[in-house]
């Protein structure tokens, strides 16, 4: 589909989708959630991440696979219509917007946890609800202007934790802001050793761990909207998934090497108290500011691929067509106002319970977020088998070790699924997520969607501006 067809503008370049997955990735996850998955895996926890990137990668680039080759926009709904059938197609696409509401409500969570640093005692919805006007106010810039201030909202977090990372090496190594006494890596075996609740301990961490890389999948979304799609989109996927390996691997050892890992749960935000043992004045309120810019970042990125992905189900008859209507900037504004709308509830949650909203949210977004992945996965299989020897020689971007690959990642989200099932805090997203897969199920078959030819064959339509 060409920009022209569909309203959308191709006004992003490979900075922004860059840069814009990577401020989609690194949000609450790592600032916010990091602390909990620490207290239940200790140093083990970097294997998780590491585990959790490697497979990460692999459905990035079974995604790249087809994005390169159809680069349209809401992406893998398209193709998940196109490859595996259009139920899938059409579970996949509501299931990725209803996922994205979820995560923003952990967003606008966090930026109400992170208000009461300066303003104790007000309201967390208040926060919440504002949080949520300013963003939706923001996505109604063109997408080039809204590329250009997610561009350097990400580049904030991210140019944080890299310093983070340099000096907290300094520390390690050559004792920078410690008298000259370097503190090594002994706190990542000091304290009960690397594993100090087991491979059980690292288990449970998973999903903490898997709910953080949410996001990065969004390079799909913007394939529609991106400059010469087949090289940014290349570059874009290898480059984010190596620098969200360093930033969260990277700054989790640092943080753990310089403060006990069994005090971080117990004494706030291990960015913060990392700043405050490297001896920044002021640190708890600059990282406070910085980590209140992720959340934002993330919702900002949240609220686009909602957007987004109501207009690609409005193009496919999926749902009202109004959501398929662009304004005068291109950007689909009755989408991003449904999508803020359901946000509300978000901001009614942080009213009513606002102790538990956050570990909920967090888990029913891990699992519409595995679904997503999954799907992907699946696509990819089927879209290679729909190819001939002849496209297969001519493609120069695969996935590595397929099919095996594969294989190995649909195991790893399964085993990921099982832990959500076995942990009590985590169980309720198997039952608002299955919930929510029934009811969409029913709608389909309800409306006659499963009547309907599938018009919206990727093959045949799909033209690259």
């Amino acid at each position: 589909m060409s920009s022209k067809n569909s309203g959308l503008q191709r006004g992003l370049e490979e900075r922004h989708i860059t840069l814009m997955s990577l401020g989609a990735a690194i949000g609450v996850g790592l600032f916010l959630g990091s602390a909990s998955a620490i207290e239940l895996a200790g140093p083990g926890i970097l294997l998780a991440y590491a585990l959790g990137g490697l497979v990460i990668f692999f459905i990035m680039r079974a995604l790249g696979e087809m994005a390169i080759k159809n680069p349209v926009a809401g992406s893998f709904s398209r193709y998940a219509n196109n490859y595996i059938g259009p139920l899938a197609g059409y579970i996949t696409g509501w299931n990725y917007w209803f996922l994205w509401v979820v995560t923003c409500m952990a967003e606008i969570t966090a930026v109400g946890i992170y208000m009461e640093f300066w303003f104790p005692g007000t309201p967390r919805w208040l926060w919440a609800l504002g949080a949520l006007i300013i963003m939706t106010a923001v996505n109604f810039l063109a997408v080039k202007a809204y590329g250009e201030l997610e561009f350097w909202f990400a580049l904030i977090k991210i140019v944080t934790i890299v310093l983070m990372i340099i000096v907290g090496a300094g520390m390690i190594f050559f004792g920078l802001g410690n008298g000259g006494a370097a503190t090594g890596l002994s706190n990542l075996t000091a304290h009960g050793g690397f594993f100090p609740n087991g491979i059980s301990g690292v288990l449970m961490s998973l999903q903490m761990v898997m709910f953080a890389y949410l996001g990065v999948e969004m390079i799909g979304v913007t394939a529609g909207e991106v400059k010469n799609p087949k090289k940014s989109l290349s570059r874009a996927i290898d480059s984010v998934f190596w620098r969200i390996l360093i930033f969260y691997v990277g700054s989790l050892t640092v943080i753990m090497s310089i403060y006990p890992w069994d005090k971080i749960g117990e004494e706030g935000s291990p960015f913060v108290l990392t700043f405050e043992k490297i001896g920044i004045p002021g640190a708890a309120g600059i990282i406070n500011f910085v980590v209140l810019t992720a959340a934002l970042s993330s919702c900002n990125s949240g609220i686009f691929s909602t957007g987004r992905m109501l207009f690609n189900l409005a193009q496919q008859g999926e749902a009202p067509k109004s959501y398929g209507m662009v304004n005068k900037s291109g950007v689909p504004s009755t989408a991003v106002l449904v999508s803020a709308g359901a946000l509300l509830i978000g901001v009614c949650l942080n009213y009513l319970v606002p102790e538990q909203v956050f570990a909920w949210v967090t888990s029913i977004a891990t699992f519409g977020a595995i679904w997503t992945w999954a799907t992907i996965l699946i696509s990819q299989m089927k879209f290679r088998k729909s190819l001939s020897p002849q496209e297969l020689s001519k493609m120069e971007y695969k996935m590595p070790f397929y099919p095996f690959s594969s294989y190995i990642s649909l195991a790893f989200l399964a085993v990921v699924i099982a832990l959500m099932a076995y942990f009590p805090n985590t169980r309720i997203a198997l039952i608002v997520g299955p919930i929510w897969i029934i009811m969409l199920v029913c709608f389909f078959y309800g409306k006659g969607f499963h009547r309907r030819k599938n018009s919206s064959s990727i093959k045949a339509e799909i033209s690259v501006d």
